[in-house]
């Protein structure tokens, strides 16, 4: 584009008109037929609308028991466990609140450093590692930390209640892809963003779309808008 040229503006200018025209446009640029589905659809349209890239559609991994899982905790109103305060602060509380679901950041959790220098280990592992009884149908996202992801699945290998699903988007160069596809790989239902790309925005989208259908079951789609 020269200097010369007029910049065209999209005439969308309120919080819902513009995600209704970005899911618009996400729809024309990815036409069926789609790796996903009905409700897979609109948890990967999130994920793809959160990071505005179309390519991660290729491999985003959620499967139908990980969606039915999630949606069916959150109605019953569960714990959502974040391993960082920026995930946790994607999830607002509008979506969640009408459904009785709390949101407790693992970082929040006291006592975290003593726990890491004792075991070696990071806060974020640390921290995963001191809930391993309290995950039992509740929700665990990983957003930021590979190393949280890893105690995770440790935990799990070793009998620990499991969580209803696990959305494990870490991001980074350092074993970022490879928790993801050991994820991929277990048997607990799962929603994860294979290789290096993730975030804890991306991972809280997962949930903020299933909370949107849970809304939806209970009649109360019109407080996602709010």
């Amino acid at each position: 584009m020269t200097h010369n040229q007029t910049v065209e503006l999209d005439s969308a200018c309120t919080p819902q008109d513009i995600e209704n025209r970005s899911f618009a446009i996400i729809d024309e640029e990815l036409p069926p037929p789609r790796p996903f589905e009905g409700p897979l659809w609109q948890v990967a349209r999130r994920c793809i609308h959160t990071l505005g890239d179309t390519e991660i559609i290729h491999d985003l991994r959620l499967s139908p028991t990980g969606l039915e899982a999630g949606v069916a905790a959150l109605m019953r109103g569960c714990t959502v466990y974040t391993d960082t305060r920026m995930a946790a602060a994607g999830l607002p509380m509008r979506r969640l609140t009408p459904l009785g679901v709390t949101v407790t950041p693992i970082m929040a959790l006291p006592g975290l450093d003593e726990l890491a220098r004792a075991g070696g280990t990071t806060r974020s592992r640390a921290g995963l590692e001191s809930l391993a009884n309290q995950m039992f149908g509740n929700i665990m996202v990983i957003g930021n930390a590979p190393t949280a992801l890893l105690g995770l699945l440790d935990v799990l290998k070793k009998g620990a209640p499991p969580p209803a699903l696990i959305v494990g988007m870490p991001v980074g160069f350092v074993n970022a892809a490879q928790s993801k596809e050991l994820l991929h790989r277990s048997l607990w239902p799962n929603f994860t963003l294979l290789g290096r790309k993730g975030g804890s925005a991306v991972a809280a989208a997962c949930v903020n779309a299933l909370a949107d259908l849970a809304l939806e079951l209970r009649g109360l789609g019109h407080m996602a808008e709010m």
